[in-house]
């Protein structure tokens, strides 16, 4: 049997995944995440997510086993917006997204080995959501940040949770913004040779 591993230690993609209904275990790749000079949202989503699926196969000592890694960024004005450094860029982030129309990346890597019909590979796409923000004042913002809900989360807000009073309107897939596109990700583990509870394995 297949195992599928998922590679970050997000709380909020365990649950996401976990909508496929497949057993998967939670195995946190450890990766250098820090930005190249030049590099897009879109390249650097990428490129991070790759280094955790492979990270992730390569300590993976199972066969067959299938891994997914993903990283999700927020882009404004071409400025890409990771998880907050401290308090005062949380800060930063918020003022910059504040009355905006930015764009949230979700990088879904899918690395495999003996899984299903095909003996090994690497998969990465790319989803986009578009995110309306409405003006924040410097209270709220003062006011979220020391909530401490910014702190873990790419552009320093959650949609899911308290942030999404200030979010007026979505292009593309809620879950996206909150970190896994999970209809895109279904498609990538089912073309990497798993299946899944309404795609029984071929006879």
């Amino acid at each position: 049997m297949t195992l599928l591993v998922l590679a970050s230690g997000s709380p909020r993609r365990r649950v996401l995944l976990g909508e496929l209904g497949v057993p998967f275990e939670v195995r946190p790749a450890d990766i250098d995440e820090t930005p190249v000079a030049g590099e897009t949202a879109d390249d650097l989503v990428r490129r991070l997510a790759v280094g955790k699926a492979e990270a992730g196969l390569a300590a993976a000592t199972e066969r067959p086993v299938i891994v997914v890694g993903a990283d999700t960024l927020v882009s404004v004005d071409g400025e890409v917006l990771g998880k907050p450094l401290d308090e005062a860029d949380a800060a930063r982030m918020l003022h910059l997204l504040s009355g905006s129309r930015h764009q949230v990346l979700t990088g879904v890597a899918v690395a495999w080995a003996g899984a299903g019909s095909v003996a090994a590979g690497l998969a990465v796409e790319v989803e986009t959501t578009h995110v309306h923000m409405a003006v924040w004042t410097d209270e709220q913002i003062d006011a979220y940040v020391a909530s401490g809900e910014p702190m873990d989360k790419a552009g320093s807000y959650a949609i899911q949770e308290v942030g999404d009073r200030f979010v007026t309107r979505i292009e593309g897939r809620f879950d996206n913004v909150v970190g896994l596109p999970v209809e895109r990700t279904r498609r990538m583990l089912v073309d990497a040779g798993l299946a899944l509870p309404d795609q029984p394995p071929e006879v």
